[in-house]
């Protein structure tokens, strides 16, 4: 096992944005990777490197660390030995079969001076090779990172690389290099404001504000304070999303102005009230709507520019509960990692498991390298048009917005996104005519006149399946706002299954802590028949074999081989053996009780022999009950993200989102679709 100690320079540097980066860096690589922060500051179930760890990057074996206030006492009375025994106990407790150990070193603190010796003695006992995270922010940072490769190397051990983190634009990176003694530098994470943003909620907290008005206090973000010390006129300019509002409750132009913007749709990060004050009676009426439309309203002792002035002074550090910002930290830090460098030596064997971080990270490369162009007929949905954004910047696919372009730009600036120049926007009346003439001849059968393609094209989705049906786009995601029935109809009617398809089925990507499987079907065939289930079968085989899963099929029933019997067992063991015969290279077994499939303990006792007992990696349920009841029970129940549902059986890709999706799972789907448009297209 390889174990990198992470150490930082000089104060805040931030040395847990980078670790954890690293961590998740590591993971995508196909790493199994263990994390250990020996010491914290805080109550050793609180640290937040540890439950972000755990909760963001799935290192669930992650342990408690010591406290500084132990460590403290122990060194000082001449326990130095003591500690390292329990930190080195700590590294081994929480790496039990790791390729790779991640070791988060302790923050610089003027006041405890033991703390630079205690971080070599560490390294040393972990047998740990030294990454130092550093600023590029001002020469003496430079000069301080020399002066630490020096005294890293006489105490015998290895520098392997510099992180500079927080750099600014100016920085210089081959001049830097040239200092560093040989040195490499494994990545150069730049400045990014947005990243800073606290919640309104964190301001109220750092305030101790009193909250008036709730409102979306826990997910708007403050990116600039707006102090309304001067007239109205010159405030109104600054009324931008992002915008927190600090001013006294007398202010009444200032409050009207406020509500005003509220009422266009601008998501201001908030009001903040002065002087304990309130907002009069009559402006709280009159502008009603605006103060319930999710502005959340609080109030403070103190003139504004005192609340300001504490405002200025939040600490960078992320809340331990702000996960959606931290993840953004992290994501932030892995794409600027030369991630090739840092693994360059490393002596492992890499699982034959897919991890959920490889997973994720190979989803959106394989995307990527698709280069496919997508239509999303949601086009004026807010997440949907977050996703494309996102999409269309990372080079995840080619997007398109379906929807009147002022309606999009519209959404796009109430929430403060700017829509970049390669993301298209088509408005469904100009585009409609075309198609109703390929749309008449698909449907010719069924008898369609013109006149009902063109009130049929009206819907966006039936637009958005025409352009897949002929070609204009590679793939369709619909389902934030719209049924399931209204996303599949469309596509079961023009696009038609594929070659060799009798059936259309789901499958959903569960990423459990340690693997990735697949569930199918849990969205759409609600009992399928032995043949239906064998089609099944080697649809979710294909599905997860052009995702990077070795595909193992366990086919599930209540019953293990031939211990019990019944019209529902007899129907999965007819599917298996239908699927075996149809498909010999198939690696299928079944019928199978869950347990059996997924624990080698269990397999070993009730299938010994079998090839996909106790490691199955396809899970296919026996109908759509069993199906979608197991898949959300597992879902909520263990806390594991699914990815899906994505149609199988199709000609070309159309898949279907929940109505509750996040803008990370419309993403996700956005580059599985993607995906499977190369794939289809390779077939």
């Amino acid at each position: 096992m390889r174990t990198y100690f992470l150490t930082a320079t000089e104060p805040n540097v931030g040395l847990t944005s980078v670790s954890l980066g690293l961590l998740r860096a590591l993971q995508r690589r196909g790493l199994k990777v263990a994390f250990v922060k020996p010491v914290t500051k805080l109550t050793p179930d609180a640290e937040p490197s540890v439950l972000f760890a755990r909760s963001i990057c799935q290192a669930t074996s992650t342990p408690d660390p010591l406290s500084m206030q132990l460590v403290t006492q122990q060194v000082t009375s001449g326990k130095t030995d003591d500690v390292l025994e329990s930190i080195v106990s700590l590294a081994m407790s929480g790496s039990e079969g790791a390729d790779v150990l991640v070791v988060e070193g302790i923050h610089a603190d003027p006041t405890r001076a033991f703390i630079p010796q205690l971080s070599v003695a560490i390294s040393r006992s972990l047998q740990a090779d030294v990454i130092l995270v550093a600023s590029g922010a001002h020469p003496e940072g430079i000069a301080q990172t020399q002066y630490l490769i020096a005294r890293v190397r006489n105490s015998g051990r290895r520098v392997e690389g510099v992180i500079f983190n927080r750099v600014g634009s100016d920085f210089d990176e081959p001049a830097v290099a040239s200092q560093l003694d040989g040195v490499p530098i494994f990545g150069v994470v730049r400045e990014n404001p947005q990243l800073s943003a606290p919640r309104t909620l964190d301001v109220a907290r750092h305030l101790g504000a009193e909250v008036m008005i709730e409102g979306e206090i826990a997910t708007r973000r403050v990116r600039e304070t707006v102090l309304c010390a001067r007239s109205v006129t010159e405030v109104i300019p600054r009324l931008k999303p992002g915008a927190l509002v600090i001013s006294a409750g007398d202010r009444d132009d200032v409050m009207l102005a406020t509500a005003l913007a509220a009422s266009n749709g601008i998501e201001l990060a908030g009001l903040v009230l002065t002087h304990h004050s309130f907002i009069s009676q009559r402006i709280q009426r009159f502008g009603a709507m605006a103060f319930h439309s999710g502005l959340p309203v609080m109030r403070t002792d103190g003139d504004s520019y005192e609340t300001a002035s504490r405002i200025s002074r939040l600490p960078l550090a992320v809340p331990q509960d702000d996960l959606t910002r931290m993840n953004q930290v992290i994501e932030n830090v892995v794409e600027q990692l030369d991630v090739a460098m840092i693994c360059e030596g490393l002596d492992h064997t890499v699982s034959s498991r897919m991890s959920p971080p490889a997973f994720r990270y190979q989803l959106i490369q394989k995307a990527h390298a698709a280069n496919k162009r997508i239509v999303l007929p949601e086009g004026d949905e807010p997440r949907t048009i977050r996703a494309a954004v996102i999409c269309t910047e990372k080079g995840i696919a080619r997007c398109v917005l379906l929807g009147k372009r002022k309606a999009i730009q519209s959404v796009a600036d109430a929430m403060g996104i700017e829509l970049p120049a390669g993301l298209e926007i088509l408005d469904p009346a100009e585009i409609a005519e075309r198609f109703v003439e390929p749309m008449v001849a698909l449907r010719k059968s069924k008898g369609l006149t013109p006149g009902q393609a063109l009130a049929a094209l009206e819907d966006t989705v039936v637009l958005g399946t025409m352009m897949l049906a002929v070609d204009e786009v590679d793939g369709l995601v619909s389902g934030a706002v719209h049924t399931t029935a209204n996303t599949i109809r469309p596509a079961l009617q023009l696009i038609k299954t594929a070659p060799g398809s009798s059936i259309v089925s789901s499958c959903f990507f569960m990423l459990m802590p340690e693997q990735v499987l697949v569930y199918a079907d849990c969205a759409v065939n609600p009992d399928p028949s032995a043949q239906d289930l064998a089609e099944i079968a080697k649809q979710s085989a294909d599905s997860a074999r052009a995702f990077g899963i070795d595909p193992k099929v366990a086919m599930i029933s209540y019953s293990t081989g031939a211990s019990g019997s019944g019209d529902d067992v007899e129907k999965v063991r007819a599917a298996t053996e239908l699927a075996k015969s149809r498909w010999p290279d198939l690696v299928i077994d079944g019928p199978m009780q869950y347990d059996a499939a997924s624990v080698k303990e269990v397999a070993d006792q009730k299938a010994p022999g079998s090839a996909v007992a106790g490691q199955a990696t396809v899970f296919v349920f026996p109908d759509l009950n069993t199906g979608n009841t197991t898949y959300k029970a597992v879902q909520r129940s263990a806390n594991v993200l699914s990815v899906g549902p994505m149609l199988q059986g199709l000609r070309k890709p159309v898949n279907d989102l929940s109505r509750g999706a996040l803008v990370d799972d419309i993403v996700f789907t956005i580059a599985l679709t993607a995906i499977q448009a190369e794939a289809m297209a390779k077939a």
